[in-house]
């Protein structure tokens, strides 16, 4: 083949993978890397960077941080940079923040080199952060995307960030007994839950009978962290209780992802309930349930200031050590659910256990409080930063 002519079948490749990246066809969990051309070369205006590789698929992980963020970038201005034109379109949309796609790690080495990015914020552990995480000029925190007693909120990879911000000291008790030769203490910063500072929202109960609020987790990754319970508790869930309760069905966004048996298990389960809450904010999935089900997994942590009953399913996969899942009732998948479910609604019995473990998992849930400390804490890096960065370029350091 020619030179001219394997020049124009590349240009026709690469023309033809524009085009399926731009249409509908190409799939949402494949980052479709339409770089924002205009914006090449140019400052990123932010001393905050929000870098987010994800697919639209994990985009839960990142949307309950907007609030705090829309509110941090009042004080240090914000840019998000991701992978996937269709996520900087939406986050765009419902934030008003600076956002930019960028497609290749040498863009995003061309636009921190003539930035003065301060800080660099992760709310996952995807592998493709240390794309970032290569910057020397930046002081790199891990945010994560809510607290839990999962085996993977103990990663190792706490290690390739500067610092986590973590919601209580739950999180880094759990950090200090399970992660060898790292100090939890040292590189870690309390701020609480800013998630949780979401405006107040009116239940809407059902006024028959109550409501059930089912929330599994996926199916994880990989089997030490697989706590879902669609497949082993979920069809026995809704069947037994939906006919003397409302039962509303949560499902993960991401399940099905790993494991198809997952896939069908939540199609099943969106057939039976009475309510499939997909397009509705976990807060308003809380205000109209009496009792949750759920998994080890953030909701648990997260419905604990509602005050009301919650049970948390029973899995094979490993748990770090936790008060709270020593006190909370476990469901076995062979369980009497509905004794199970009628003895926590009418009495209760976990009430002041929970009650005394909101603040070690939480912090303050006061509205406004874990905001106004991550904003301060990213100030107090950002200060942290210039002093340390100055000192290492007196030294000959160049970055970015």
């Amino acid at each position: 083949m020619s030179g001219a002519r394997a020049s124009w079948r590349r240009r026709f490749q690469l023309w033809l993978i524009g085009r399926l990246r731009s249409s509908r066809v190409w799939p949402a969990g494949l980052a479709d890397k339409r770089t924002d051309l205009d914006r090449l070369g140019q400052r990123l205006p932010a001393s905050v960077m929000v870098f987010f590789g994800s697919s639209v698929d994990a985009l839960y992980q990142l949307r309950p941080w907007l609030p705090a963020l829309s509110n941090l970038n009042e004080m240090h201005p914000v840019s998000l940079v991701f992978r996937d034109s269709r996520v900087a379109g939406q986050v765009r949309a419902e934030s008003g923040l600076d956002c930019i796609t960028l497609s290749t790690y040498g863009q995003l080495d061309q636009i921190l080199s003539v930035s003065d990015v301060k800080l660099a914020l992760y709310v996952n552990p995807d592998p493709i952060n240390f794309e970032s995480l290569r910057f020397t000029s930046l002081i790199h925190v891990y945010l994560g995307h809510g607290d839990s007693d999962k085996g993977v909120s103990v990663s190792n990879q706490v290690k390739a960030y500067d610092y986590c911000f973590l919601a209580g000291q739950a999180a880094i008790d759990r950090t200090s007994s399970s992660v060898m030769a790292y100090d939890a203490v040292a590189r870690s910063v309390l701020i609480g839950q800013p998630q949780l500072d979401a405006p107040p929202v009116t239940g809407h109960p059902d006024p028959a009978r109550p409501t059930i609020l089912y929330a599994p987790t996926w199916e994880g990754s990989q089997p030490s962290v697989s706590y879902g319970s669609a497949i082993t508790h979920g069809h026995e869930v809704v069947t037994t209780l939906k006919d003397a309760y409302r039962v509303i069905y949560r499902p993960h966004p991401l399940s099905g992802v790993a494991d198809a048996e997952y896939g069908q298990a939540d199609a099943a389960l969106r057939e039976i309930a009475d309510r499939v809450d997909t397009d509705v904010t976990l807060e308003q999935s809380f205000a109209d349930a009496d009792l949750l089900i759920t998994d080890v997994s953030a909701v648990t942590l997260n419905w604990l200031p509602t005050g009301k009953p919650v049970m948390v399913t029973e899995s094979t996969a490993p748990k770090p050590p936790s008060p709270l899942m020593q006190a909370l009732p476990l469901l076995s998948a062979d369980a009497d659910v509905a004794a199970a479910v009628r003895l926590h609604l009418e009495t209760d019995p976990t009430a002041d256990a929970r009650r005394t473990m909101i603040e070690h998992y939480l912090g303050d849930t006061t509205p406004g409080v874990a905001t106004a400390r991550f904003i301060q804490a990213c100030t107090s890096l950002i200060e942290q930063r210039d002093a340390q960065w100055a000192a290492q370029q007196a030294q000959g350091a160049t970055g970015p």
